[in-house]
């Protein structure tokens, strides 16, 4: 494809369909269509539903929130609502309601449990839908008193004001005051603490998901804003417009092995995807290609660009240090995420690495929970997850056809009849030999940077971070975006129901769920702690202009200075026809074990390379121990024969 035919591409592609044409079919006057790259249906006025099948919408929600939602009993609690009746008193009433009204009133009651696990939608013509801005709206400065800019540009040709560039002060949105305009938003939005929803509030001012809410009320947004340097007030008209971003060939598929072990807010995921072909056109269109992925000058190549980015950044004071943004866990296949995750930090420095989870919506809970063994020596426990105690839940565990996803859970469910326990026995949904199958691969200190847009499996990743003790957590706001479960889609209810006295019937074509089915909880120091609602909270930190405009340059030198803290060590091991090399630097002692049996005793060691035997021809893993001042550092392991 020649640089123009590439260019009218992705212009066409991150031009979209203007909201008008997509809701009436109607071109604007005088203005010629554009058609979003992915394959577009063609909208239309949607088959009605009868009385019966919305009866049908609502009976199956009924059974589903009352009997498997695992948020059930801590919503009714802080939020003194009750979807269970909220629906029953819908029922008497369906029937009379509008198209309209009906899916709004369904689309109200799921969103008031301010859970982005547990949606409603409606349409197939909304799903994968976005609607958006050609522009980016974040703040900087104190939680009470922020200030909105645009941070990003993209197609400055649709928007028509050469004054409106990145880094304008905005002041107000349809004549409203923009800090007020985010707290109206922020009403509507899922989160359990004020901050989580303000962040989804600013950032649905611009992208907004089609499939899990209604359409913006407005063809087009009058927005106020000065320039960075200027007092005069501007304003500007822009109209909404919508793309269709499609997924990454690295994500996960439906129907896949994991199908069932997904902790993710879809709605995010599609916003995030849209974020990525609005500003990082060439990045969104190599990877359709399936080839390895270089953002810009500086990231290194990566077959998993819509998860993974790396590079160095400049630290005067110790050097070089490594900096790995993990967009999102949506992966198809977590040990391919794994091994890309490896090559990546061979070839980052190793004096210390700033994990970036900001914006993450989740994905896989595998990916997110194996990737921590890579940066500690200690042992990973895994997030626990349990399932609300039902007659329902009881059947769906009872039945064979769910036997490898369910019957740990079985025992607890049946014991819970006599005891009352409204959840059963919390137990780890990624096997704690998988968390610890490959060890410690990165030698330098680490810290995790997170925000109120780091959800569900990215929740699970920042929680298992701190509880395992890896590093420091930094906080961009209070805390992530608190939320704790694993969630199912319909489908994946109604195949495992299939076999019971709670058979759900297919719903109305078009029309569909998602549900968050266990509830998560933490380990260690915070054992038994729900995330839903509470995040995971750390070293709070304020984001500035700077870090808005120019690549995060002041939370970066933030994440260095307490990296800068931390003693550093190393190890390095290397294995040859007949002897081992251990490199080492910082530690005073070395253990060997080979197929976990002590190999030699213990050496004093101090920095420099160590050359030992090779164990016997039968050994088939080695571990090298390095501890400092009695504390273990540094852990590696080594398949011997091939393995």
């Amino acid at each position: 494809m020649t640089a123009k035919r590439t260019d009218a591409f992705l212009l066409n592609a991150q031009t979209g369909r203007l909201l008008s044409e997509f809701l009436f079919g109607v071109p604007s006057p005088g203005r010629r269509t554009k058609i979003s790259a992915a394959a577009v249906p063609q909208p239309g006025k949607a088959d009605g539903l009868d009385g019966g099948q919305r009866l049908q919408i609502i009976d199956a929600l009924i059974a589903v929130i009352g009997g498997a939602y695992c948020h059930l009993v801590q919503k009714r609690a802080a939020y003194a609502v009750d979807p269970v009746q909220a629906l029953q008193l819908l029922r008497g009433r369906a029937a009379t309601m509008s198209e309209g009204e009906f899916h709004l009133a369904v689309t109200s009651i799921v969103s008031g449990l301010r859970d982005a696990h547990t949606r409603y939608t409606g349409p197939r013509v909304q799903q994968g839908a976005v609607a958006m801005l050609p522009f980016l709206v974040e703040q900087y400065g104190p939680h009470d008193n922020p200030t909105f800019v645009v941070s990003k540009v993209s197609a400055p040709e649709l928007i028509g004001d050469r004054k409106f560039v990145a880094g304008v002060v905005l002041e107000s949105w349809n004549s409203i005051p923009f800090a007020r305009a985010v707290d109206l938003y922020s009403d509507r939005e899922t989160g359990g603490r004020p901050d989580a929803r303000r962040a989804r509030a600013l950032e649905s001012l611009t992208f907004r998901a089609l499939e899990s809410g209604p359409p913006p009320d407005e063809m087009r947004v009058d927005i106020g804003y000065r320039t960075a340097r200027g007092r005069t007030h501007h304003e500007i008209r822009i109209p909404w417009r919508v793309v269709y971003p499609d997924r990454a060939g690295t994500s996960q598929q439906p129907g896949s092995r994991a199908s069932r072990y997904i902790a993710a807010d879809r709605a995010a995921e599609v916003v995030r995807r849209t974020k990525k072909l609005m500003f990082s056109g060439n990045v969104w269109q190599a990877e359709r290609s399936g080839a390895s992925v270089a953002r810009d000058a500086g990231w290194i190549e990566t077959r998993f660009p819509d998860a993974l980015a790396a590079r160095a950044v400049k630290n005067r004071a110790a050097g070089d240090l490594g900096y790995l943004r993990i967009w999102s866990f949506d992966v198809n296949d977590d040990d391919s995420f794994i091994a890309e995750a490896i090559r990546l930090l061979g070839l980052l420095p190793d004096s210390g690495l700033i994990l970036d989870l900001r914006g993450n919506p989740g994905g896989l809970v595998w990916a997110a929970e194996r990737l921590l063994q890579l940066f500690t020596p200690n042992t990973i426990a895994p997030t626990r997850f349990s399932l609300l105690v039902s007659p329902l839940t009881r059947a769906m565990a009872l039945s064979p056809f769910n036997r490898v996803e369910l019957e740990a859970w079985l025992p607890s469910l049946e014991a819970a009849v006599a005891t009352g326990e409204p959840y059963s026995q919390p137990l780890p949904l990624t096997d704690p030999a998988w968390c610890n199958d490959i060890g410690q691969q990165y030698s330098g200190p680490v810290v995790c940077v997170a925000d109120p847009n780091t959800y569900s499996a990215g929740d699970l990743f920042a929680a298992g971070f701190v509880d395992n003790r890896i590093g420091a957590l930094v906080s961009v706001g209070e805390a992530t975006g608190a939320g704790g479960a694993n969630v199912w889609t319909h489908y994946d209810l109604r195949d495992a129901l299939a076999e019971t006295p709670f058979k759900l019937e297919a719903l109305p074509a078009d029309v569909g769920y998602t549900l968050a089915i266990r509830r998560a909880l933490r380990s260690g120091a915070s054992d038994g702690l729900p995330i839903e609602d509470l995040g995971i909270s750390g070293i709070p930190y304020v984001m500035t202009l700077d870090d808005l405009l120019h690549e995060n340059r002041d939370l970066i030198a933030f994440c260095n200075g307490l990296l800068a803290g931390i003693p550093r060590t190393a190890m390095k091991v290397e294995v040859n026809d007949a002897t081992l090399t251990v490199a080492t630097s910082g530690l005073d002692e070395l253990e060997t074990y080979a197929d976990g049996r002590p190999f030699e005793a213990v050496r004093k060691i101090g920095d420099g390379t160590w050359q030992l035997p090779r164990p016997d021809a039968k050994a088939m893993e080695l571990e090298f121990v390095g501890r400092r001042r009695g504390e273990v550092c540094q852990r590696r392991r080594v398949a011997l024969n091939g393995r």
